[in-house]
């Protein structure tokens, strides 16, 4: 799994956290021991639709509500909720996309700056302009 070995960052734009990537325990726990690798290592997550996922109890967002200080969510805004991909970056140097978010088909490799890095400009941008999601912060009872 491209997760298992990122050191530094990692970097999510998903429509609805997939359940079938984003939930299983694999990743989460790949996720887990990035934001516990080191007090510099981030983790950024971007999803247009958070909501079925907050209330089905989403593993990640429970991750990301333990370790707030590690793991950051945010709501794209509506110029870029239009987007039809889903991708992640690890480390600058690794890379998952999908052209088409609704299916489990596209890209990925281990170890290209180039591609990496032209995914992680795009994320970048979109981040700025995102808003924190209040909902990824309450806690159930």
């Amino acid at each position: 799994m491209l997760v298992t070995g990122a050191r530094r960052s990692l970097a999510v734009f998903s429509r609805d956290l997939e359940p079938a990537v984003y939930n299983s325990v694999k990743f989460v726990t790949a996720v887990q021991k990035l934001a516990t690798y080191s007090s510099f290592s981030r983790v950024r997550i971007l999803v247009i639709d958070p909501l079925p996922a907050i209330h089905a109890g989403h593993r990640l967002i429970e991750l990301g509500q333990r370790l707030s200080s590690s793991i950051e969510f945010r709501r794209p805004s509506s110029s870029h909720a239009m987007l039809a991909c889903a991708f992640l970056v690890v480390d600058e140097s690794g890379y998952l996309y999908r052209p088409l978010a609704s299916r489990y088909e596209g890209l990925a490799d281990t170890d290209n700056l180039l591609e990496a890095r032209a995914h992680l400009r795009i994320f970048e941008d979109i981040w700025t302009q995102a808003e924190p999601e209040p909902e990824f912060r309450r806690l159930g009872l």
